[in-house]
Protein backbone atom coordinates (compact mmCIF):
# COMPACT_ATOMS: atom_id res chain seq x y z
CA UNK A 1 0.00 0.00 0.00
CA UNK A 2 1.24 3.17 -0.94
CA UNK A 3 0.40 6.81 0.53
CA UNK A 4 -2.18 8.71 -1.68
CA UNK A 5 -0.54 11.51 -2.32
CA UNK A 6 1.78 9.82 -5.04
CA UNK A 7 5.11 10.43 -5.60
CA UNK A 8 6.66 14.13 -5.53
CA UNK A 9 10.48 15.54 -5.28
CA UNK A 10 12.05 17.12 -2.64
CA UNK A 11 11.62 20.77 -4.60
CA UNK A 12 7.83 19.75 -4.81
CA UNK A 13 7.70 19.10 -1.58
CA UNK A 14 9.50 21.99 -0.24
CA UNK A 15 7.54 23.95 -2.89
CA UNK A 16 4.22 22.36 -1.12
CA UNK A 17 5.60 23.81 2.22
CA UNK A 18 6.40 26.94 0.78
CA UNK A 19 2.84 28.01 0.36
CA UNK A 20 1.09 26.27 3.32
CA UNK A 21 3.41 28.52 5.56
CA UNK A 22 2.73 31.24 3.14
CA UNK A 23 -0.78 30.92 3.92
CA UNK A 24 -0.71 30.26 7.19
CA UNK A 25 1.14 33.76 8.04
CA UNK A 26 -1.04 35.71 6.20
CA UNK A 27 -3.96 34.17 8.64
CA UNK A 28 -2.06 35.12 11.29
CA UNK A 29 -1.31 38.62 9.64
CA UNK A 30 -4.97 38.90 9.59
CA UNK A 31 -5.98 38.12 13.17
CA UNK A 32 -3.00 39.89 14.27
CA UNK A 33 -3.45 43.45 12.40
CA UNK A 34 -7.57 42.56 13.91
CA UNK A 35 -5.72 42.27 17.49
CA UNK A 36 -3.83 45.80 16.73
CA UNK A 37 -6.65 48.00 16.01
CA UNK A 38 -8.68 45.89 18.79
CA UNK A 39 -6.29 46.58 21.53
CA UNK A 40 -8.41 48.86 23.69
CA UNK A 41 -11.15 46.29 24.26
CA UNK A 42 -8.80 43.43 24.40
CA UNK A 43 -6.44 44.92 27.46
CA UNK A 44 -10.03 46.39 28.90
CA UNK A 45 -12.40 43.59 28.27
CA UNK A 46 -9.82 40.29 28.48
CA UNK A 47 -6.21 41.05 29.81
CA UNK A 48 -7.35 42.94 32.51
CA UNK A 49 -10.67 41.41 33.63
CA UNK A 50 -8.95 38.42 36.01
CA UNK A 51 -7.69 41.79 38.06
CA UNK A 52 -11.63 42.88 38.58
CA UNK A 53 -13.92 41.72 41.25
CA UNK A 54 -16.85 41.12 39.07
CA UNK A 55 -14.31 38.71 37.14
CA UNK A 56 -16.56 35.29 36.17
CA UNK A 57 -14.27 33.14 38.80
CA UNK A 58 -14.44 35.52 41.17
CA UNK A 59 -18.49 35.39 41.04
CA UNK A 60 -18.16 31.63 40.63
CA UNK A 61 -16.17 31.06 43.79
CA UNK A 62 -18.32 33.41 45.78
CA UNK A 63 -21.15 31.56 44.42
CA UNK A 64 -19.78 28.46 45.74
CA UNK A 65 -18.90 29.68 49.30
CA UNK A 66 -18.93 32.61 51.11
CA UNK A 67 -15.23 31.43 52.22
CA UNK A 68 -13.85 31.23 48.97
CA UNK A 69 -15.37 34.34 48.21
CA UNK A 70 -12.01 36.76 46.69
CA UNK A 71 -13.12 40.85 46.54
CA UNK A 72 -11.21 43.53 46.95
CA UNK A 73 -8.43 43.01 44.29
CA UNK A 74 -6.29 46.21 44.85
CA UNK A 75 -2.90 46.70 42.75
CA UNK A 76 -0.89 48.99 40.53
CA UNK A 77 0.39 48.61 37.18
CA UNK A 78 3.31 50.54 36.02
CA UNK A 79 5.01 51.20 32.54
CA UNK A 80 8.76 51.55 33.66
CA UNK A 81 10.21 51.49 29.88
CA UNK A 82 9.89 53.80 27.04
CA UNK A 83 8.92 51.24 24.67
CA UNK A 84 6.95 49.21 27.05
CA UNK A 85 3.52 49.59 26.23
CA UNK A 86 4.00 49.95 22.99
CA UNK A 87 6.08 46.76 22.32
CA UNK A 88 3.08 45.00 24.53
CA UNK A 89 0.39 46.16 22.06
CA UNK A 90 2.42 44.15 19.53
CA UNK A 91 3.13 41.23 21.57
CA UNK A 92 -0.81 41.10 22.56
CA UNK A 93 -1.88 41.52 18.91
CA UNK A 94 0.76 38.88 18.03
CA UNK A 95 -0.45 36.44 20.70
CA UNK A 96 -3.97 37.06 19.66
CA UNK A 97 -3.37 36.06 16.28
CA UNK A 98 -1.61 33.27 16.58
CA UNK A 99 -4.84 32.45 19.45
CA UNK A 100 -7.65 32.78 16.44
CA UNK A 101 -5.69 31.54 13.67
CA UNK A 102 -4.67 28.54 15.47
CA UNK A 103 -7.07 25.69 14.11
CA UNK A 104 -6.34 27.47 10.03
CA UNK A 105 -2.71 26.73 10.97
CA UNK A 106 -3.30 23.08 12.42
CA UNK A 107 -5.38 22.54 9.17
CA UNK A 108 -2.41 23.94 7.00
CA UNK A 109 -0.18 21.18 8.56
CA UNK A 110 -2.93 18.16 8.15
CA UNK A 111 -2.96 19.35 4.54
CA UNK A 112 0.79 19.22 4.00
CA UNK A 113 1.13 15.63 5.98
CA UNK A 114 -2.10 14.24 4.46
CA UNK A 115 -0.86 13.23 0.86
CA UNK A 116 1.86 10.91 3.12
CA UNK A 117 -0.30 8.78 5.02
CA UNK A 118 -1.78 5.62 4.12
CA UNK A 119 -5.40 5.39 3.49
CA UNK A 120 -6.10 3.96 6.91
CA UNK A 121 -3.77 6.16 8.78
CA UNK A 122 -5.90 8.84 7.25
CA UNK A 123 -9.01 7.38 8.79
CA UNK A 124 -7.65 6.97 12.26
CA UNK A 125 -7.31 10.54 12.27
CA UNK A 126 -9.87 11.76 10.82
CA UNK A 127 -10.92 14.69 12.67
CA UNK A 128 -7.66 15.60 13.99
CA UNK A 129 -7.22 19.14 13.00
CA UNK A 130 -11.03 19.37 15.51
CA UNK A 131 -9.60 17.68 18.35
CA UNK A 132 -6.48 19.39 18.69
CA UNK A 133 -8.17 23.00 18.06
CA UNK A 134 -10.39 22.14 20.56
CA UNK A 135 -8.01 20.71 23.29
CA UNK A 136 -6.26 23.71 22.78
CA UNK A 137 -9.04 26.43 23.02
CA UNK A 138 -9.99 24.06 26.00
CA UNK A 139 -6.83 25.09 27.55
CA UNK A 140 -6.50 28.20 26.77
CA UNK A 141 -9.90 29.07 28.83
CA UNK A 142 -8.98 26.88 31.75
CA UNK A 143 -5.46 29.06 31.65
CA UNK A 144 -7.78 32.51 31.70
CA UNK A 145 -10.28 31.27 33.99
CA UNK A 146 -8.76 29.18 36.54
CA UNK A 147 -5.02 29.34 36.28
CA UNK A 148 -4.56 33.17 35.60
CA UNK A 149 -7.08 34.67 38.15
CA UNK A 150 -6.28 31.97 41.16
CA UNK A 151 -2.44 32.75 41.02
CA UNK A 152 -2.62 36.07 40.01
CA UNK A 153 -4.55 36.93 43.22
CA UNK A 154 -2.32 35.35 45.76
CA UNK A 155 0.60 36.47 43.49
CA UNK A 156 -0.56 39.97 43.48
CA UNK A 157 -1.72 39.80 47.10
CA UNK A 158 1.26 38.48 49.05
CA UNK A 159 3.93 40.04 50.48
CA UNK A 160 6.54 39.71 52.29
CA UNK A 161 6.17 43.08 54.64
CA UNK A 162 3.14 45.24 54.71
CA UNK A 163 5.26 48.17 53.91
CA UNK A 164 6.28 47.04 50.51
CA UNK A 165 3.32 47.68 48.10
CA UNK A 166 2.79 45.15 44.97
CA UNK A 167 3.21 47.61 41.95
CA UNK A 168 3.13 45.16 38.94
CA UNK A 169 4.67 46.33 36.03
CA UNK A 170 2.89 46.13 32.80
CA UNK A 171 5.72 43.72 30.78
CA UNK A 172 5.62 41.20 33.66
CA UNK A 173 1.64 41.07 33.65
CA UNK A 174 1.79 40.27 30.47
CA UNK A 175 4.22 38.34 29.76
CA UNK A 176 3.23 35.67 32.68
CA UNK A 177 -0.57 35.60 31.44
CA UNK A 178 0.34 34.71 28.24
CA UNK A 179 2.68 31.69 29.34
CA UNK A 180 0.14 30.92 32.30
CA UNK A 181 -2.68 30.48 28.96
CA UNK A 182 -0.56 29.35 26.61
CA UNK A 183 0.81 26.87 28.52
CA UNK A 184 -2.14 25.45 29.50
CA UNK A 185 -3.51 25.42 25.86
CA UNK A 186 -0.13 22.91 25.08
CA UNK A 187 -0.53 21.07 27.98
CA UNK A 188 -4.75 19.94 27.13
CA UNK A 189 -2.46 18.64 24.17
CA UNK A 190 -1.50 15.16 25.97
CA UNK A 191 -4.10 13.03 24.26
CA UNK A 192 -3.11 14.30 20.94
CA UNK A 193 0.23 13.42 21.99
CA UNK A 194 -0.41 10.03 23.63
CA UNK A 195 -2.25 9.40 20.35
CA UNK A 196 0.95 9.84 18.16
CA UNK A 197 3.48 7.83 20.40
CA UNK A 198 0.96 5.37 20.78
CA UNK A 199 1.10 4.66 16.91
CA UNK A 200 4.50 4.53 16.91
CA UNK A 201 4.60 2.33 19.76
CA UNK A 202 6.78 4.48 22.23
CA UNK A 203 3.70 4.67 24.82
CA UNK A 204 0.73 1.29 25.69
CA UNK A 205 -1.95 2.08 27.83
CA UNK A 206 -0.42 -0.85 29.88
CA UNK A 207 2.95 1.10 30.21
CA UNK A 208 0.32 4.27 31.38
CA UNK A 209 -1.46 2.13 33.85
CA UNK A 210 1.38 0.80 35.45
CA UNK A 211 2.83 4.58 35.94
CA UNK A 212 -0.32 6.07 36.87
CA UNK A 213 0.69 6.73 40.24
CA UNK A 214 3.63 8.49 39.18
CA UNK A 215 2.10 9.91 36.64
CA UNK A 216 -0.63 11.49 39.70
CA UNK A 217 2.48 12.75 41.55
CA UNK A 218 4.26 15.02 39.04
CA UNK A 219 0.37 16.37 37.87
CA UNK A 220 0.32 17.51 41.22
CA UNK A 221 3.94 18.78 41.61
CA UNK A 222 2.92 20.78 38.50
CA UNK A 223 -0.13 22.02 39.61
CA UNK A 224 1.78 23.41 42.65
CA UNK A 225 4.44 25.09 40.25
CA UNK A 226 1.91 26.79 37.97
CA UNK A 227 -0.56 27.87 40.66
CA UNK A 228 1.89 29.68 43.55
CA UNK A 229 -1.22 29.50 45.90
CA UNK A 230 -0.27 27.13 48.98
CA UNK A 231 -4.08 26.37 49.09
CA UNK A 232 -4.75 22.60 48.38
CA UNK A 233 -7.98 23.34 47.36
CA UNK A 234 -6.58 25.57 44.39
CA UNK A 235 -4.12 22.93 43.55
CA UNK A 236 -6.52 20.56 43.13
CA UNK A 237 -9.05 22.37 40.66
CA UNK A 238 -5.77 22.77 38.31
CA UNK A 239 -4.66 18.88 38.75
CA UNK A 240 -8.53 17.32 38.37
CA UNK A 241 -8.44 18.39 34.80
CA UNK A 242 -4.77 17.24 34.70
CA UNK A 243 -5.95 13.86 36.16
CA UNK A 244 -8.86 13.43 33.93
CA UNK A 245 -6.38 14.25 30.65
CA UNK A 246 -4.55 11.25 31.42
CA UNK A 247 -6.91 9.13 31.97
CA UNK A 248 -8.64 10.23 28.31
CA UNK A 249 -5.13 9.16 27.50
CA UNK A 250 -5.41 6.32 28.96
CA UNK A 251 -8.43 5.27 26.77
CA UNK A 252 -7.23 6.69 23.19
CA UNK A 253 -3.95 4.30 23.70
CA UNK A 254 -6.31 1.64 24.43
CA UNK A 255 -8.01 2.27 21.25
CA UNK A 256 -4.80 2.75 19.14
CA UNK A 257 -3.63 -0.68 20.88
CA UNK A 258 -6.60 -2.36 19.67
CA UNK A 259 -6.86 -1.39 16.15
CA UNK A 260 -2.64 -2.21 15.87
CA UNK A 261 -3.44 -5.56 17.55
CA UNK A 262 -6.49 -6.40 15.13
CA UNK A 263 -4.41 -4.81 11.91
CA UNK A 264 -2.00 -7.37 13.17
CA UNK A 265 -4.41 -10.27 13.27
CA UNK A 266 -5.79 -9.66 10.05
CA UNK A 267 -1.99 -9.98 8.69
CA UNK A 268 -1.02 -12.19 9.85
CA UNK A 269 -4.37 -14.48 8.95
CA UNK A 270 -3.98 -13.15 5.02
Amino acid sequence: MKPTGGEMSFLDHLEDLRWHVVRSVIAMIIFTTIGFFGISFIFREILLAPMRDDFWTYRMLCELSDSLCISGINFQMQNRSMTGQFMMHIKTALVFGLCCSFPYIIWELWKFIKPGLYAPEQKATRGAVFFVSMLFFLGVLFGYYVIVPLSFNFLINYKIDESIPNVIDLTNYISLLTAMVLGSGIMFQLPVLIFVLSKIGIVTPVLMRKYRRHAVVVIFIVAAIITPSPDFFTQTIVAVPLLLLYEISIFISASVFKSRQIAHDEFMNS
